[in-house]
C-alpha cells in the first residue's frame, strides 16, 4: 500500500523536465525492473542548487521518489545534497513498500551521479562523493550465480 504522499508525488510530480545547460546531470537505472532516472542540477557559484529537475521512466514509486528527491535537494548546498539518502527520501514520502525501496536508491544514486558530473565539469572533488554506478545492481551478478 502506498502512502498519500507517494500517491501525491506520483499524480502531481514536482520539478519534471530538463534544465538547459545544467551544471550536472546524473542518469541511473535498474536493469532488473527497467526504471531509468535522470536528474538535472543547476548549481550557482556558491555551490547552492538553484534548480533541480528530473525525467524518469518507471513505475509510480520511481516517479514519486524522483519528485521528492528534487524537492529535498533544491536550495541546498552540494554537501547538504550529498546527505540526501534513500532513507531520507522514503521518510519524506512516509515510507515505501519493501519491493519499491530500490526506487529510493535510484533517487539517491541519481543525485550523486549529477553531483559527480558537476564535480568533473568543474575539476573539483566533493568530499564523501564516490563515482556512481550506472545500474544500482552493478556488481551483484556474481552473488546471484551462487543461488
Amino acid at each position: 500500500m502506498y502512502s498519500e504522499k507517494v500517491i501525491d508525488h506520483f499524480q502531481n510530480p514536482r520539478n519534471v523536465g530538463k534544465i538547459e545547460n545544467p551544471s550536472g546531470v546524473g542518469t541511473v537505472g535498474n536493469a532488473k525492473c527497467g526504471d531509468i532516472m535522470r536528474i538535472y542540477l543547476d548549481i550557482d557559484e556558491n555551490q547552492i542548487i538553484r534548480d533541480c529537475k528530473f525525467k524518469t521512466f518507471g513505475c509510480g514509486a520511481a516517479i514519486a521518489t524522483s519528485s521528492m528527491a528534487t524537492e529535498l535537494v533544491k536550495g541546498k548546498n552540494i554537501q547538504e545534497a550529498l546527505q540526501v539518502t534513500n532513507k531520507a527520501v522514503m521518510e519524506a514520502l512516509d515510507g515505501l513498500p519493501p519491493v519499491k525501496v530500490h526506487c529510493s536508491l535510484l533517487a539517491e544514486e541519481a543525485i550523486h551521479a549529477a553531483l559527480w558530473d558537476y564535480a568533473e565539469k568543474h575539476g573539483i572533488k566533493i568530499e564523501g562523493l564516490e563515482k556512481p554506478k550506472s545500474d544500482i545492481h552493478e556488481g551483484e551478478e556474481e552473488e546471484e550465480e551462487d543461488y
